[in-house]
């Protein structure tokens, strides 16, 4: 205080002033880094200074508590019912809805392919013999069981002597799969057929075997199916034996189709393709060349696919086939023809008119739906050269199971690379795996309808139909003299012997099906921001204030906890405590620290500076400087 009072007035207003800028400058510092001393003080500013509604009624009520409960449990409240909403809003969000949107657009529309089959398979020259075998067989089979004598057509029996041993092959694999009757109520097998038993109690089917001789007996209640199926399975097996398939190629297109016409104009032989069914014959697709597609030019009747196709069951295998006429099926370029599934029969004697109405579905893909662009993404690989459709993944996969279970692939479907069609004079068991697998794909167990999803894009053709006698009573004499002289004609029931088709659209006039995101980013931010406003009556700033106070909560917390945690590190001892032994040991080595020795500690205490002294300095009221 000496010191302090030698030095000069001018000095010391100097000092004084660099020590209150230097403050200044550690407070200013210190600032950056400084946090709220409490929760309470936290929550205190925020609801103070927030823009959110409501807020300043926690302080502002605080000497009043039961307005400081109210408002606390309607502002909690409110914020419960807020987030609720929110909740909902995401929820829907992630349900990836759709809206549906229906265009009608008119324009002109390219005809779509349309594929004729004759719905009777075709006694090829290539198994005839075979075919003229299972023919007998059956005989003696219907004989058996039914007492019924099946006429045959005439034909020259005179067999040689391979022949007969083909024959003799054909009866063995028969015997292995012979067609028999079961009861109804145990299906178990009887020895030899009783004629005094009902026949109506029985049911009909034929007998599979796999290598270990594990037979099961796959039975139908008709009579009709079972012998159907038991025949084709047969008629199966001889088609498989046929090395080159471009033997049972045998188009006859001038004795099937007797009159084409697209849209005025005759057709020819670029507007076909042919191929072969194992159970409708000889197909034959319109329209399916790429390079050059039809397109109608109007609407009507007169402007589409006009075809005279002959009926007459001649030559054909009544045991495939039960019904007279034809098959047609109208699908989109680039698919295939499944005559199973959108096929419909054409009646002999009738003119069928058929009016189309075009459809196209585009779906959303990615989270909106499963749906695949071009079924890249599906894990089945796709065995036709066409493009995807659930329908051909479907036959992929169930035949790529066909492969790997039974050995073999099915004789209706593609072969896939390295595989042979299913032939029981080298694949004995086939039949059993086929029936079995057949069983678990009609119940989903290979997963196949799973796997297989639907396309983005897809095109249908809704039809309708309308009928009418054709050619009609008192025209039909010339129409038949007509057809006798131009294709050769000739025919005993003139009735059944001929159908007309008629193909076209309704109108130009096509609707396409699309979808869009119901609820987009920008939707879900509206909705946050009305459910918001609703609740809150704020802005997305009122929004980045609540995101403020979370982090400072956050960074509050821990703080609170590192100096929890280095206030109980200064509490714990330096070290753990010395055991007696350990001072008895201590003693006996250092006897001569056993006088008390004195320490002069020297302590510098300074005087901290008080609170009032962070205020900034001057001059007193006297305008003196105080000291000491």
């Amino acid at each position: 205080s000496v010191k302090a009072g030698k030095m000069p007035e001018g000095e010391k207003m100097r000092q004084c002033k660099q020590e209150e800028e230097q403050q200044q400058k550690e407070e200013k510092r210190e600032g950056l880094i400084e946090f709220y001393s409490s929760y309470q003080e936290l929550f205190q500013f925020f609801c103070s200074n927030t823009t959110i509604h409501g807020a300043i009624r926690l302080v502002c009520s605080k000497k009043n508590k039961m307005k400081t409960a109210f408002w606390s449990v309607l502002f909690f409240l409110t914020f419960g019912l807020m987030y609720w909403q929110f909740g909902i809003l995401y929820r829907e969000y992630f349900s990836y809805p759709v809206n549906l949107n229906l265009n009608l657009n008119s324009d002109r529309l390219t005809f779509p392919a349309v594929t004729l089959c004759t719905l009777n398979p075709y006694r090829y020259s290539a198994i005839r013999k075979q075919l003229d075998n299972l023919d007998q067989i059956t005989h003696q089979t219907l004989l058996d069981l039914y007492d019924y004598n099946m006429s045959l057509p005439q034909r020259d029996w005179s067999t040689s002597s391979t022949q007969r041993r083909s024959s003799r092959s054909l009866l063995s694999h028969v015997l292995r799969h012979p067609l028999r009757r079961q009861k109804r109520d145990n299906l178990v097998n009887l020895p030899g057929n009783s004629p005094s038993v009902d026949k109506n109690d029985w049911k009909i089917g034929f007998v599979l075997c796999n290598e270990d001789n594990d037979c099961f007996h796959q039975a139908y209640s008709s009579g009709v199916d079972a012998v159907r199926e038991w025949y084709s399975f047969h008629y199966i097996n001889i088609l498989a034996q046929v090395p080159d398939a471009k033997a049972l190629d045998e188009s006859d297109f001038e004795n099937f189709i007797y009159a084409c016409r697209f849209n005025e104009a005759t057709c020819d032989k670029a507007n076909y393709t042919h191929f072969h069914h194992p159970l409708y014959g000889n197909c034959y697709t319109f329209n399916d060349n790429s390079s050059s597609l039809w397109t109608s030019s109007l609407p009507g009747i007169n402007n589409g696919l006009s075809l005279v196709v002959r009926t007459e069951q001649n030559d054909f295998i009544p045991l495939l086939s039960t019904v007279t006429g034809a098959r047609v099926m109208v699908h989109d370029q680039n698919e295939p023809a499944f005559m199973d599934d959108g096929g419909f029969n054409v009646r002999p004697g009738i003119e069928t008119s058929i009016s189309m109405r075009k459809e196209m579905t585009v779906r959303l893909g990615g989270s909106y739906s499963d749906c695949t662009e071009d079924g890249s993404d599906v894990p089945v690989q796709n065995l036709y050269s066409s493009r995807y459709t659930e329908q051909v993944c479907i036959r992929s996969c169930f035949q790529l199971n066909m492969v790997e279970r039974c050995g073999c692939a099915y004789y209706f479907y593609p072969l896939p690379d390295g595989a042979e069609y299913c032939d029981y004079t080298k694949h004995r068991a086939w039949g059993y795996c086929y029936y079995k697998l057949l069983a678990e794909f009609k119940a989903d167990v290979l997963g196949c309808f799973r796997k297989c999803r639907k396309p983005c894009k897809m095109t249908e053709y809704q039809l309708s139909a309308g009928y009418s006698r054709w050619p009609s009573a008192v025209s039909e004499d010339w129409v038949f003299y007509m057809l006798s002289q131009q294709n050769k004609y000739n025919i005993t029931s003139k009735r059944n012997g001929v159908a007309k088709v008629n193909i076209f659209f309704k109108e130009w006039n096509y609707k396409t099906n699309g979808e869009s995101p119901a609820f987009t980013v920008v939707t879900l931010l509206s909705q946050l921001g009305n459910q918001w406003s609703l609740w809150f009556g704020s802005s997305v700033l009122s929004v980045m204030e609540l995101a403020e106070l979370v982090l400072d909560f956050i960074a509050i917390t821990f703080i609170l906890a590192f100096r929890w945690f280095r206030s109980r590190q200064k509490l714990s001892p330096p070290g753990p405590p010395l055991n007696s032994q350990d001072n008895a040991a201590f003693q006996d080595e250092a006897p001569a620290l056993s006088a008390p020795h004195r320490f002069t500690v020297e302590a510098v205490v300074t005087t901290l500076p008080s609170y009032n002294s962070l205020e900034p300095h001057g001059p007193s009221r006297d305008g003196e400087v105080a000291h000491e």
